[in-house]
């Protein structure tokens, strides 16, 4: 990041890439396509390692779990794809939204996944037995970003309806309804305090 230069463009989906996420470890990428699949990319070379193939439909979003032993991914299928990276295998979908799932990411502890939705709710998922513990409403249009405060405590939410939501996982209350926006809320993210 010193200089600006390119350092390397991975080249390997037939489709647009609509997600790319970072290994916590820094050493993969993970890039979500059109294509319907998830590549995994080696940064040290730029080499492709695998294909991921388990979505019907666009991967719309990616995210590594805090150890970096799994990915999970939100597709236009409507479903979410939790995949074990070591083997690339897909270990358990999880259904329960109604339209295309836009974002996806891991609870700083590993154990619990949230999910945003186009059908205008977030889903507070546990992972070690696909259980849906909450579902959040309080959108007007669909979820396009979420993302959990460094504490898990809380989970913010963007939508397509211009504001934020502020979410306490605990009991589900919404805590504040951020306005301000003219347009969509296409990005979220939380203070590292």
């Amino acid at each position: 990041m010193r200089d600006g230069k390119l350092l390397q463009t991975l080249l390997g989906h037939s489709g647009w890439v609509m997600a790319v996420v970072f290994s916590p470890n820094g050493e993969l990428i993970a890039s979500g396509s059109r294509d319907n699949t998830i590549n995994i990319w080696r940064i040290s070379d730029g080499s492709l390692l695998q294909t991921l193939q388990g979505h019907s439909d666009w991967v719309l979003s990616v995210a590594f779990s805090p150890d970096g032993k799994l990915l999970a991914s939100g597709g236009r299928d409507y479903a979410i794809n939790i995949w074990k990276m070591r083997e690339g295998r897909l270990l358990q979908t999880l259904k329960g939204h109604s339209w295309y799932v836009s974002s996806v990411a891991f609870s700083p502890d590993g154990e619990l996944l949230a999910s945003g939705s186009w059908d205008r709710s977030v889903r507070i998922w546990r992972l070690k037995d696909g259980l849906c513990l909450l579902t959040l409403r309080g959108h007007r249009y669909g979820v396009y970003s979420i993302v959990f405060s460094s504490d898990g405590e809380l989970l913010a939410s963007g939508s397509y309806d211009n504001t934020v939501n502020i979410w306490r996982l605990r009991d589900g209350s919404l805590l504040q309804t951020l306005r301000g926006h003219s347009a969509q809320v296409v990005s979220v993210a939380f203070s590292p305090n």
